[in-house]
C-alpha cells in the first residue's frame, strides 16, 4: 500500500471510530472553549493595560516574555489535559467499550501532575522556538519551523504513553522517541492524511460560501457568508482534531502492544510498522 493510499486508509479508519462514538468530539469542543477563556483571561488585560509594553522597536519586551510564558504554560496545559481525556476514551472505544466524557476527564485529572510537567516542557520549547524566530528573522523562522516539526513528530506519542502507561515526562519522551523510530512513516502518513482532508474540507467550504456570496451579492449576504465560513472552520477543526486523537491512540496501541484495533483492520499494519 502506497503512502498516499495508507494515509487515506488511516483517515477512514479513524473516521469509523468517530462515527460510532460521536461523543468523542466533546473533548475537542471543551478544549476549544477552555482555550478561548484562557486567551481572554491573558490577552485582554495585556492589550488594554500594557499594550505599549508588548513590543518595543519590533521586539517583545521582558515583561511581555513573562506574560507570554505564563500564557503558553496555561494554554498548553488546557490543550494537553483535554487531549489526554480524549485519548483515554478513544482507547476505551478501540477496545470495544463505551467512552464517556466524565470518565475521560477523570482519567486526565488523575494524571494532572505529569500532564502539567509535559505542558511546561511543551511551553518551554514553544518559547525557545519563538525566541529563535524573533531574533534571527527569516532564518529563525525556517529553523523554528523545521525544529518544531521534528519536535511534534518525535513527541507525538508522549501523551498516550504518559496517560496509558503511567509514565513520567522524561520516560514518556524517551518512549515516544523510541516508538517514533519504529513507526515514523505512519506517524507522518496518518497526520498528513487527516491534515489533508481538513484542508480540502476547509477550501471546499470556503469556495461554496464565496461563490454564494458573489452570486447573491449584497453587504448583508457577505457578512453572513463570512460568519458561516468561521463556523465551518470551527467544525472542521473539531472534526480533524478529534480524528487526530483517535489515530494517535491507535498508533500507540499497535506500536506499543502489537494490537490492531478492529476499525484499522483494513490497513496493512504489518507493512506500515515494519522495522526501520
Amino acid at each position: 500500500m502506497g503512502r498516499l493510499a495508507r494515509s487515506y486508509a488511516l483517515f477512514v479508519a479513524s473516521f469509523k471510530v468517530l462515527r460510532a462514538h460521536k461523543g468523542l468530539t466533546w473533548f475537542t469542543v471543551l478544549a476549544g472553549v477552555a482555550g478561548l477563556l484562557v486567551a481572554g483571561a491573558f490577552l485582554t488585560p495585556a492589550f488594554f493595560a500594557s499594550h505599549a509594553e508588548i513590543t518595543r522597536d519590533g521586539r517583545i519586551t521582558a515583561i511581555s516574555w513573562v506574560l507570554l510564558a505564563a500564557f503558553y504554560l496555561v494554554a498548553a496545559f488546557v490543550s494537553i489535559f483535554f487531549n489526554a481525556a480524549l485519548i483515554s476514551q478513544a482507547d476505551v472505544a478501540l477496545r470495544g467499550g463505551t467512552p464517556e466524557v466524565g470518565a475521560g476527564l477523570a482519567a486526565a485529572a488523575r494524571r494532572w501532575p505529569a500532564l502539567l510537567g509535559w505542558a511546561a516542557v511543551s511551553a518551554s520549547v514553544g518559547l525557545v522556538l519563538r525566541a529563535i524566530e524573533e531574533r534571527l528573522g527569516f532564518l529563525g523562522r525556517l529553523v523554528g519551523s523545521l525544529v518544531g516539526l521534528a519536535w511534534q513528530l518525535t513527541t507525538f506519542l508522549v501523551l498516550p504513553v504518559v496517560l496509558l502507561e503511567g509514565a513520567g515526562v522524561k520516560d514518556g519522551v524517551k518512549r515516544s522517541v523510541d516508538l517514533f523510530r519504529r513507526t515514523w512513516g505512519e506517524n507522518v502518513a496518518g497526520g498528513a492524511g487527516i491534515g489533508l482532508v481538513g484542508m480540502v474540507l476547509s477550501l471546499a467550504g470556503y469556495a461554496v460560501l464565496l461563490l454564494a456570496g458573489l452570486l447573491l451579492g449584497g453587504t448583508a449576504t457577505l457578512f453572513v457568508c463570512i460568519a458561516l465560513a468561521i463556523v465551518w472552520s470551527v467544525l472542521v477543526a473539531v472534526f480533524t482534531s478529534t480524528l487526530s486523537g483517535i489515530y494517535q491512540t491507535a498508533l500507540y496501541r499497535y506500536a506499543a502492544d502489537g494490537v490492531v484495533p478492529g476499525e484499522f483492520a483494513s490497513v496493512d499494519f504489518a507493512e506500515a510498522f515494519r522495522a526501520r
